[in-house]
């Protein structure tokens, strides 16, 4: 048993993370394609079952296939990944709060994957991670002015 837990730790963070990216990229690209797919249709819903207090149906429509769309595309690729999953669960809270109260079983599944993204980050197969070394390079390289 020991044996088999010790090979459980090593598993390493940068695949936890790429499924985590994985799992978020097909959940919102899903979402965000069906809302273009019958954008009447889509329009139709933010005006009466999604209604938000705050935001006029019309904006809201835009503003969630907009992020569905290229929010998940990002963390995909792992650029800006904890802005863009901060973004979901933004989403997802007010999903939860304003429109689909009982379906908190499934969010919580969100939840879990966008969780690690922001507490943890995207990995290292990221584009994130590419920036960051090359941010680094850029400023051990860097010459004092005179």
């Amino acid at each position: 048993m020991n044996r088999l837990l010790a090979l459980f730790e090593r598993i390493p963070y940068d695949l936890l993370a790429l499924v985590a990216r994985a799992a978020t990229f097909v959940v919102f690209w899903r979402s965000g394609q069906v809302k273009l797919d019958d954008w009447a249709a889509t329009l139709g819903l933010f005006e009466t079952e999604y209604r938000l207090p705050l935001l006029p149906p019309h904006l809201a429509a835009y503003l969630a296939a907009g992020l569905e769309l290229g929010g998940s595309v990002l963390v995909l690729a792992g650029l800006a990944t904890r802005f863009a999953a901060l973004a979901f669960l933004g989403m997802v809270a007010t999903i939860q709060i304003f429109v689909y109260p009982s379906a908190w079983p499934t969010h919580i599944q969100w939840l879990a994957f966008l969780l690690l993204l922001v507490a943890r980050g995207p990995g290292r197969v990221s584009l994130d991670a590419l920036v960051q070394r090359l941010a680094r390079a850029g400023t051990q390289g860097a010459t004092p002015a005179a």
